[in-house]
């Protein structure tokens, strides 16, 4: 586990708040420069601090352990389908296509592997 990824991905989430390290340490019950070495991956943090700070910055746990967030089939599936409700038919039909086709490619390319 890369603390100091981790690290960075609160900072970052904790200035898109516009927070201090000073005002998100006391919303999270820990000492400003515990914060300030969790930032820096200069400590490893607890899991009950880890899920208060999540908590406070209203983020997913997974958002702060991995750059890009991993996504179960079902929440893809959900996306999916919020983007096909706005499409016309036309459109759906043209995306339908697309995917077939995109489908088709990524066999192909397994095979050859």
């Amino acid at each position: 586990m890369n603390y100091y990824k981790i690290g960075q991905r609160i900072r970052k989430f904790r200035k898109a708040y516009n927070l201090s390290q000073e005002q998100l340490a006391e919303k999270v019950g820990i000492s400003p420069t515990h914060m300030s070495h969790i930032e820096t991956g200069n400590t490893k943090l607890s899991l009950p601090v880890f899920v208060n700070i999540a908590n406070v910055l209203c983020v997913q746990t997974d958002e702060l352990l991995h750059d890009t967030p991993r996504k179960d089939k079902t929440v893809i599936k959900g996306e999916l389908e919020e983007i096909l409700d706005s499409c016309s038919m036309q459109d759906m039909h043209i995306l339908e296509d697309v995917v077939k086709a995109v489908k088709v490619s990524l066999d192909k390319y397994r095979e050859t592997d």
